[in-house]
C-alpha cells in the first residue's frame, strides 16, 4: 500500500481526498450534522491509519480551539449585561438617506463583529433591522444582507472576530514558532470593509426589495376562526376525538371553551365531550376551516370572544420562526413529522418569501427559509431551545439590565484585547482571565456561562485543524502548491490571487473554519517554494476564507437573514459575486501595501 502512487498522489493522500470529497458531499446534500460529519471524517483518517492517535487528538489539543470555547463565555457576559443593545439604541437613529442608514447600520455591526461572534451580533440585529426598516420606510430586505456582509467583513479585523483567523494564526505560531498579534488583521480588514460598505451603497440598485415575511401575518382574524356548538348538534355527548375534531383539514383546534365555565381547554384532549353552546377556536386556512359547519354542524361564532391580543402572556404566544438550512423539516409537513407534538406547538401559518401560502398549514411541504407562525400553548414552558436544530426564533425572552455590569463587562472586553495586543500575555491567557473577571462580577452566572459554549462549533474547529494537518502530512498541499506555481508562474502575488480566489469560491459551500484549515497548508507551502515569509500570505487568505457573499449557505449569517429577508438564492448571487470579486481585488492590494514581501533569510 505504501508503494501505491497514482497521479502523483499515494494511498494516504487518495484516502484523505476521497474522505475530504465525501464529507463535503454530505454536508452540501444531507441534514446530517456538521460536527458529526467532521467528526467521523476524522475517524475515517485515523482508522484506516493516515493520522496516528497524536495527530488525531491535536485538534482538541490546539490553543485556538480552547480560545474559541472561553471567549464564549466572554460574549455571553456581554450579552447578558446588555453592551450590545445599549450600542444598538444609541448608533443606529434616524437617517434621512438610504447611504446613511447603511452606514449607521453596517459600521456598528461590524466594530462588534471585529470582537463577537458574528452570528450572534446578526441575530440580535435582525428584528431591531426589521423594526428600524419600518420607521424608515424601507424594505428589511435592502438592510438585512448589507448586516450580514458587515458581520462577516468586521470579524476579519481582529484574530478572535472570525473562527478561521484563530486556527490560521494557530497554525502559523505551530510551524514558525511566532503569535500573531490580535490586531495582524485590523488594517487590511477595515480597508476592505471601507470598500464593501461604499460598494454596497453603490451597487444598491442589485438588492431586491422583498416583503417582509412577517407581513402576511398582520391580522389574527386572518388565520384563526371560531366556531360555535349548537344546542340542537347531532354530535353532542361524543368525544373531540371521535369526531376527528383535533386535527382537521386546514388547520388545528388550540382551544375549547364550554359553555358557562371559566375553565379553558387548551391543549383539548381526544376525550373531552362536546357541549352545547362550546365554542372551538381553530388556527389554519380558514376557507376550509369553515366546511366544519357543513361536516359537523359547527357554526361561525358571531360574536368571538377569543382575541389573541388580550390573552394572559402565559397562553397563546404567537412566535415566528424561520427553517433553516440543514433544518430535518425541510421536505415535511407538520401533519406527518410530529414536531408539533413533540414540542407542544401548533403551527398556525406559513409564509414563503414574504407571502403567505393558500393551504392548510399542516401540509405544505416545507423548505429553507419558510417563516412559521407558531402557537405556544404556554409560552413559560415553550423550550425554543429543542427546536434550534430546526428553526431559528429571533425573539428574546431574556431582556438584560442595561447597568454598571454593562459598563464592568465592556472594560473587561476591552482589557483582554488591549494586554493582548500590547504583548503582555498570550490571547488565551488573556481570554481566560477574562472569563474569571465576567463570573467575579457577575456579569453572566456559571450556568449561563456554561449554557453559551457551542459544542458544535468546537468540534468542527478541532476537527478543521486535524483535516488540515492530514491534507499536509499526505503531501497534498505540496503538491497543490506546486500545481498551482505552475500554471500561475513564479509571481508571488498571483500565486497569492490565485490561492485566495480558491478559497473564496470554496468557502460559499462549506465552513470558513473548515476553509481555512484546508488551504493553510497549501498557501503555506506555496509561499515558501517561492522563497517568501508566509505571513502576508497567510494575512490575505484569512481575509480570503471569511469573504462569502454569493450563497445563502456561505455564512451562518446569511441563513440568519435569509427567511426574514424573504430572499431567493438568487438575491444573494447578482450582489455577491460581485462583491467576491471587489473584496479580492481589495484584500490583494491592501495586504501587499501593509505587509511587503519578504524574502526568506
Amino acid at each position: 500500500m505504501d508503494s501505491f502512487v497514482f497521479l502523483g498522489f499515494g494511498a494516504d493522500a487518495w484516502i484523505t481526498i476521497i474522505t475530504v470529497f465525501v464529507m463535503f458531499t454530505i454536508l452540501l446534500f444531507t441534514k446530517l450534522r456538521s460536527d458529526v460529519v467532521f467528526l467521523c471524517a476524522v475517524g475515517v483518517l485515523y482508522v484506516t491509519g493516515v493520522l496516528d492517535t497524536k495527530e488525531t487528538l491535536s485538534g482538541i489539543s490546539q490553543a485556538s480551539v480552547a480560545v474559541v470555547g472561553v471567549l464564549f463565555v466572554v460574549i455571553a457576559g456581554l450579552m447578558h449585561t446588555g453592551v450590545l443593545q445599549w450600542i444598538v439604541k444609541h448608533l443606529l437613529g434616524i437617517p434621512k438617506t438610504y447611504a446613511k442608514a447603511v452606514l449607521r447600520l453596517m459600521l456598528p455591526v461590524a466594530g462588534l463583529s471585529s470582537f463577537l461572534s458574528n452570528t450572534t451580533v446578526v441575530a440580535l440585529f435582525v428584528n431591531i433591522v426589521k423594526m428600524w426598516s419600518k420607521k424608515l420606510g424601507v424594505s428589511p430586505s435592502k438592510l438585512l444582507i448589507p448586516l450580514s456582509y458587515a458581520s462577516g467583513m468586521g470579524g476579519v479585523c481582529t484574530l478572535i472576530g472570525t473562527p478561521p483567523n484563530l486556527i490560521i494564526s494557530g497554525l502559523y505560531e505551530e510551524h514558525t514558532g511566532h503569535a500573531m498579534n490580535i490586531l495582524a488583521t485590523t488594517i487590511p480588514g477595515l480597508f476592505c470593509l471601507a470598500i464593501g460598505v461604499l460598494s454596497i451603497i453603490a451597487m444598491r440598485r442589485l438588492l431586491p426589495n422583498r416583503k417582509s415575511p412577517e407581513e402576511a401575518f398582520e391580522s389574527t382574524g386572518d388565520y384563526t376562526v371560531e366556531m360555535l356548538v349548537p344546542s340542537d348538534n347531532s354530535h353532542i355527548g361524543m368525544s373531540i376525538g371521535e369526531l376527528g375534531l383535533n386535527k382537521v383539514n386546514g388547520g388545528s383546534l388550540i382551544e375549547l371553551r364550554h359553555f358557562d365555565d371559566e375553565k379553558i381547554l387548551s391543549p383539548v384532549p381526544d376525550d373531552e365531550p362536546l357541549m352545547g353552546g362550546d365554542r372551538l377556536i381553530y388556527a389554519g386556512q380558514i376557507g376550509e376551516l369553515l366546511e366544519l359547519e357543513m361536516t359537523h354542524g359547527l357554526v361561525n361564532a358571531d360574536h368571538p370572544v377569543f382575541h389573541y391580543e388580550d390573552a394572559p402572556k402565559n397562553r397563546h404566544h404567537l412566535r415566528t420562526a424561520y427553517v433553516h438550512f440543514g433544518s430535518s423539516l425541510i421536505g415535511t409537513t407538520m401533519g406527518t413529522n410530529g414536531f408539533e407534538k413533540e414540542h407542544n406547538v401548533t403551527l398556525v401559518a406559513v409564509s414563503r418569501r414574504g407571502s403567505r401560502i393558500e393551504q392548510s398549514p399542516r401540509e405544505v411541504v416545507l423548505k429553507a427559509g419558510d417563516t412559521l407562525l407558531m402557537e405556544s400553548v404556554n409560552a413559560l414552558t415553550t423550550d425554543t431551545q429543542s427546536m434550534s436544530r430546526d428553526l431559528h426564533f429571533f425573539e428574546s425572552e431574556d431582556i438584560p439590565n442595561i447597568g454598571w455590569g454593562t459598563v464592568v463587562s465592556s472594560l473587561v472586553m476591552i482589557s483582554m484585547v488591549a494586554l493582548s495586543a500590547l504583548g503582555v500575555m498570550p490571547l488565551l491567557q488573556c481570554a481566560i482571565l477574562a472569563v474569571f473577571a465576567m463570573l467575579i462580577f457577575r456579569c453572566c452566572t456559571p450556568e449561563q456561562a456554561m449554557r453559551s459554549v457551542n459544542w458544535d462549533i468546537l468540534m468542527i474547529f478541532a476537527c478543521s485543524t486535524v483535516l488540515g494537518i492530514a491534507i499536509q502530512k499526505t503531501g497534498i498541499a505540496e503538491r497543490m502548491a506546486t500545481g498551482i506555481l505552475d500554471v500561475c508562474g513564479t509571481n508571488p502575488i498571483v500565486v497569492m490571487t490565485a490561492i485566495c480566489f480558491a478559497g473564496t469560491f470554496i468557502t460559499e459551500f462549506i465552513s470558513n473554519t473548515a476553509a481555512g484549515a484546508m488551504f493553510f497548508p497549501i498557501m503555506y507551502e506555496a509561499a515558501e517554494k517561492l522563497g517568501y515569509e508566509p505571513y502576508p500570505f497567510l494575512i490575505a487568505l484569512m481575509i480570503a476564507v471569511s469573504s462569502s457573499f454569493a450563497t445563502p449557505i456561505g455564512s451562518p449569517t446569511h441563513m440568519l437573514v435569509y427567511g426574514p429577508g424573504g430572499y431567493r438564492f438568487s438575491d444573494f448571487l447578482k450582489i455577491g459575486l460581485i462583491m467576491n470579486l471587489i473584496i479580492l481585488a481589495a484584500n490583494i492590494l491592501i495586504v501587499n501595501i501593509v505587509y511587503p514581501l519578504t524574502p526568506l533569510p
